[in-house]
């Protein structure tokens, strides 16, 4: 489809991830855009297997991944959709094994290795990234985090044209924190942030589609 198209890189469909992505589509809806909330756990895929189909000189699928599985038609909605959002919590440091084999399939057809790299998608495309975290801002750039977000938006910004990253912390990870072993922070402090600065974050989100909306 063409339009606007969230990848939703989460397990959990309704909770923090899912959340910011269902804002940002509704500030992308508000400019009159189509949109469209796929999450990858719903899907059958595997992360690129290096057969180097999409690379060989006349092949039937030079720059399309050939791999057919479940994420077949997603990648084909997103070759012809207007702007893209990705969205994934923070898993050890990096994004989930599912973002992270869509985003394999997603990028390697695209890439020519010429010097420097080049892209072989047709179009200037806005893009953006959304993560959520169990971390607080000083945490995450301690942890590194920072270099992931850089290079996940440089990848974007090459092969699509623009790319923007948000990121929500210390999220609310539990809806009832005393069924789990859990003594890592407050939980009535985590619960307070969610009612006061999670709303700032939905807003983020939502200021996010509308700028993706107005951008094509």
């Amino acid at each position: 489809m063409s339009g606007i198209i969230a990848i939703n890189g989460s397990p959990r469909k309704k909770w923090n991830t899912a959340m910011l992505l269902e804002k940002a589509l509704e500030g992308a809806a508000s400019q009159g855009r189509e949109t469209e909330l796929i999450h990858l756990y719903d899907l059958d895929f595997k992360g690129c297997t290096s057969c180097f189909a999409c690379k060989l000189k006349g092949g039937k699928s030079y720059g399309r991944c050939a791999v057919r599985d479940g994420l077949t038609t997603v990648l084909d909605g997103i070759h012809d959709a207007d702007a893209l959002i990705l969205g994934s919590p923070i898993y050890f440091g990096t994004v989930t094994g599912e973002m992270r084999s869509f985003m394999e399939r997603l990028l390697f057809p695209y890439l020519v290795y010429t010097n420097p790299p080049s892209s072989l998608f047709e179009r200037k495309i806005h893009t953006a990234f959304i993560y959520t975290m169990n971390v607080s801002e000083q945490q995450m750039k301690e942890y590194g985090y920072p270099l992931l977000i850089a290079a996940n938006a440089h990848v974007l910004s090459r092969t699509f044209g623009h790319s923007e990253s948000l990121y929500a912390f210390e999220t609310l990870q539990f809806e009832d924190y005393d069924k789990v072993v859990f003594s890592y922070f407050d939980p009535a402090a985590r619960r307070e942030r969610r009612k006061t600065v999670f709303p700032e974050d939905c807003r983020r989100a939502f200021e996010l589609g509308v700028r993706l909306g107005k951008a094509h």
